[in-house]
């Protein structure tokens, strides 16, 4: 055994947490990973399709309309048009499945331990449910090198390159559907200077989450990513061909994300939904898992700079539309969602509206 598997050997309490199953040599689902329906919190696993999740072309001269739209109304859309290379989405695909084909002893060795927020491992949110998620994941903030040599010592060049340059890509993307989305509101670069701060405050923040859920032996059964909103402004998700991921909405029930050929899925973030006082949902969504085959995902987290307050913008704000929110900062609220999970955004509602007691 390598000795970040002795390690956590030691210490099965850490190791419970963060290490996934070897999925590879696990033939049946163990009691572990077997939610029964009262844990769903929005009731059973099964859905009805009623509506399919806006898709939309950026070169469409509707396209603000559309975001607009889809923002209020599901808080998430797809978007096709985005100018990502599609071999770079192949790319990125493949890397991301040559890593989690990797032997566990292997990827172990890239482990994220408690304090880190980067590497081999399952999401923080695992802590807040009593049953175990049937995936796995790796995070990247900035350069995947450290943790890429950790996997491969002589062959991680190509990996590093294809997540930088996804990286990069993914990032203008992010800035430019930002942009609609705000121009959508009649929002001016004035009313969002928080958004690219030119006082010397860091750049806006950025985390790569690659995810892979494995064939399950019994997915009626099992959860792949439980429901949960995103902590970010935006989350911009590529998906393989295997459909699994779920947006939520009101009076519908779950819905199906359908996997549409080079897409791009768009998730309003629970601060975007602050900045926008609300007019904006912030998606929660789900990921479901099957019998047949591996589903890919890879998920772009942008959010503002640490330290910069986000509050809903004024012009949003009238006698019909009070402020909701009390101003917050991107690492006070990750504080708070570390805590309190799916029930952080409802903390920082404005007292003086909401009559919430502040409790971060």
């Amino acid at each position: 055994m390598n000795s970040v598997s002795e390690s956590f050997k030691n210490n099965p309490l850490h190791f419970k947490h963060i290490i996934p199953l070897d999925f590879n040599t696990t033939l049946t689902l163990p009691d572990s990973h077997t939610w029964p329906l009262s844990l769903d919190p929005i009731g059973s696993l099964t859905h009805v399709q009623h509506e399919a999740l806006p898709v939309i072309d950026l070169t469409n001269p509707e396209a603000i309309t559309l975001i607009r739209q889809a923002c209020e109304k599901w808080g998430a859309f797809q978007v096709t048009n985005h100018d990502i290379p599609v071999k770079l989405l192949n790319e990125i695909e493949f890397q991301t499945k040559r890593l989690f084909a990797l032997p566990l002893n292997q990827k172990l060795l890239a482990v994220r331990s408690p304090e880190d927020c980067t590497g081999y491992g399952l999401p923080r949110m695992s802590t807040f449910f009593s049953k175990f998620i049937w995936s796995e994941g790796f995070t990247v903030m900035g350069s995947p090198v450290d943790h890429a040599c950790q996997l491969w010592p002589h062959d991680h060049v190509n990996f590093c390159n294809v997540l930088v340059e996804y990286q990069k890509e993914l990032e203008t993307l992010t800035e430019k559907i930002l942009g609609l989305m705000f121009k959508s509101l009649g929002l001016t670069q004035e009313d969002v200077k928080w958004f690219k701060p030119n006082n010397g405050s860091k750049p806006p923040q950025a985390v790569l989450q690659l995810n892979s859920y494995p064939v399950c032996p019994d997915p009626s059964r099992a959860m792949g990513l439980a429901p949960h909103t995103d902590s970010s402004l935006l989350t911009l998700i590529y998906q393989n061909n295997t459909s699994g991921l779920q947006v939520y909405r009101d009076s519908l029930g779950w819905v199906p994300v359908k996997p549409v050929t080079a897409a791009v899925v768009v998730m309003v973030g629970d601060l975007m939904h602050i900045a926008c006082n609300g007019r904006f949902k912030c998606a929660l969504h789900r990921a479901l898992v099957n019998k047949t085959h591996i589903r890919i995902s890879i998920a772009h987290f942008y959010g503002p700079p640490r330290d910069v307050e986000i509050s809903p913008c004024l012009k949003l704000v009238d006698p019909d539309h009070p402020i909701l929110y009390r101003p917050v900062t991107w690492k006070e609220y990750l504080d708070a969602k570390a805590i309190h999970f799916n029930n952080a955004l409802e903390l920082i509602r404005d007292k003086n509206n909401s009559g919430c007691t502040h409790l971060l």
